[in-house]
């Protein structure tokens, strides 16, 4: 086997597994861990995945690569002002993203990002709901996240001052922008 990172990265929904599958994806889920002082950026993997379980607003997705969970990720409808977002209606947020420490620096946060802004916008479609595009905050100290989110073709909006762990920058991609070369 090569060195070479997956090429691509699929969305895992939670939420339509059944419960033997569901289960099985949780457990990987709760072996997911974060370099030292990420988890002031995001919470604890398993937490975030159950959470999103609980709340109809929310889906959550394993991130998978190379047939292994490498990341957890969520998307919830009516909540974009939580990134800064002028209203809520308009864009899917992005929350609770993580790759597995294992797999990080492979390009898979990158991935999995542009891989949510294609879910988000089947979820559009699908239930009609209008949303133009996928927004989300990052902090301003955590240059891999913002990195990762340029490359997947996300713009940087502006400063948010919301955020518990600090200063953020808002960013969005819209559903019309070209996928990332």
């Amino acid at each position: 086997m090569g060195t070479e990172p997956p090429a691509w990265v699929w969305l895992i929904p939670l939420a339509e597994l059944d419960s033997d599958a569901q289960a099985i994806q949780l457990d990987a889920v709760s072996n997911m861990s974060l370099v030292p002082g990420q988890d002031r950026f995001v919470g604890d993997p398993l937490r975030m995945a159950l959470a999103g379980l609980a709340e109809e607003s929310r889906r959550p997705y394993v991130v998978e690569a190379g047939g292994s969970a490498v990341g957890l990720l969520t998307l919830q409808a009516g909540a974009a002002k939580l990134a800064g977002w002028p209203d809520d209606q308009s864009a899917w947020l992005l929350r609770g993203f993580l790759i597995d420490r294992r797999h990080q620096g492979k390009g898979l946060g990158t991935l999995a990002a542009a891989a949510a802004v294609e879910a988000a916008r089947k979820l559009t479609v699908r239930h009609q709901s209008g949303e133009s595009g996928v927004v989300l905050s990052v902090n301003q100290e955590n240059p891999a996240g913002l990195s990762a989110y340029r490359r997947a073709g996300f713009v940087d909006s502006g400063p948010y001052p919301g955020g518990s762990a600090g200063p953020q920058r808002t960013m969005f991609r819209s559903f019309s922008a070209t996928a990332p070369a």
